[in-house]
């Protein structure tokens, strides 16, 4: 049934409650549907919200979108710059998105996430090794932060040191996501493009560097392949390669922060880490369940009438789908609220569903992967110093702003042969 129960869409993205939004979403799953008095329906449920992410009824696309239903989500057209794959439906999507995969991984270059192993492995291993010293740490600004982004620069071919330059660029643009119902709706427009303007021209420089001389990298790749089905036009090579950078490290940072926070409070798994790195993989799987990056996909709207759970949604109504809500359904998982890096079954919505589930889930799960089990490795006897810490301000992309750590020094590194390297740190 719909039911109105105040400003529901304040109450999600209500800072107060951005530490622990779980338990509006436990009020919220009492009802699936629930038609929001300020216009969104929200949909909290496991099964509703796969659903949905696979119905071709339910559209990405902002022109589909009445203006009156979310005046802070609603787009202006914009011909130099159109929206990313990810805001597109078929067939568009589908052709774009093939493109745009066809130099990241499988089945074009089915090992260039495995050749880079070694790489991330000896990345994280720099980043640690710069806390030697330290009896103090804050995870976000010393690692969380700085790891994804080296390996999406080097993984594109953009310039690491330019990192201080498309940092506002791509915090705007994250920021844009975020569907602030007391927001300016026009002024956040206005922000949003300038930054998708003033990057899409730092892209295009760099873009055209590689079509004059390509490198062993994915800007080259794009911007030179030619496949069945053509290349890319100018725009689209900009929206994506935007999409890539922004999204290529804005919900990593996300996740190993989250992911770390949850290992120190619950420091029995950390130990069990620690002593059984391969652990990790369910471990990850687990932390996108229990605490995902992405928390809601308020960007989508009917392209007819849809019932769902006795709720008819109508045309053109805007929709959000709390992924990180389904995530905890006791209708779709046991004790949902249990952190269990065991936990069976584990089909969660932390990179989505459907033809818009994260094509870059392969780089985001190693990533994760290694810098976890390196910072359980390596951390001597880490404690928060903050519980809970400082959040961003984004309801969508949520995740800690700062994660203030003490440690007692640093464990050994490990040796190429696996045992531990004696001269390194403290024990």
């Amino acid at each position: 049934m719909t039911q109105t129960q105040g400003s529901l869409a304040r109450q999600i993205t209500d800072y107060a409650h951005r530490a622990d939004p779980y338990p509006i979403y436990a009020e919220l799953r009492k009802t699936p549907v629930v038609h929001d008095e300020e216009g969104p329906y929200i949909v909290s449920t496991y099964w509703e919200i796969h659903g949905l992410l696979h119905d071709p009824r339910l559209s990405s696309e902002a022109r589909n979108l009445d203006p009156e239903a979310a005046p802070e989500l609603a787009e202006e057209d914009d011909p130099e710059l159109p929206p990313s794959f990810l805001r597109l439906d078929p067939p568009e999507h589908d052709r774009l998105r093939r493109l745009a995969m066809a130099p990241f991984g499988p089945p074009h270059t089915p090992r260039r996430l495995h050749a880079m192993r070694g790489e991330l492995t000896r990345i994280v291993g720099e980043l640690i090794d710069g806390f030697e010293g330290r009896d103090r740490i804050d995870l976000v600004d010393h690692f969380s932060y700085p790891f994804p982004v080296t390996v999406i620069c080097r993984l594109l071919g953009v310039p690491r040191e330019d990192e201080p330059r498309f940092h506002v660029w791509a915090e705007t643009l994250a920021a844009s996501l975020d569907p602030d119902p007391d927001a300016d709706a026009a002024e956040r427009r206005r922000i949003t493009r300038q930054a998708r303007t003033e990057l899409a021209m730092y892209l295009s420089e760099l873009m055209e560097e590689r079509r004059r001389a390509p490198r062993d990298d994915m800007l080259s790749d794009l911007v030179n392949g030619q496949g069945p089905e053509g290349r890319m036009s100018r725009v689209e090579l900009l929206s994506t390669a935007t999409l890539l950078l922004v999204a290529g490290h804005e919900t990593t940072v996300n996740l190993i922060t989250n992911g770390m926070l949850t290992l120190l409070r619950n420091p029995d798994v950390l130990a069990r880490l620690r002593k059984a790195p391969h652990l990790v993989v369910p471990l990850v799987e687990e932390l996108l369940r229990f605490d995902p990056p992405v928390q809601m996909l308020p960007q989508r709207t009917p392209l007819s009438e849809i019932d769902i759970a006795g709720v008819t949604i109508p045309k053109g109504a805007s929709v959000w789908l709390l992924l990180a809500s389904g995530n905890r359904d006791p209708q779709r998982f046991l004790d949902p609220d249990r952190f269990d890096p065991q936990r069976r079954d584990n089909q969660h919505l932390g990179f989505g569903s459907g033809i818009h589930s994260c094509f870059g889930a392969p780089l985001a799960r190693l990533e994760a992967q290694i810098a976890l089990t390196e910072l359980a490795r390596r951390l001597d006897r880490p404690r928060l110093l903050e519980d809970p810490p400082t959040y961003r301000r984004n309801a969508v992309l949520r995740g800690p702003r700062h994660l203030p750590i003490a440690l007692e020094g640093l464990r050994p590194k490990a040796s190429p042969n696996g045992s531990s390297n004696g001269s390194n740190g403290s024990r």
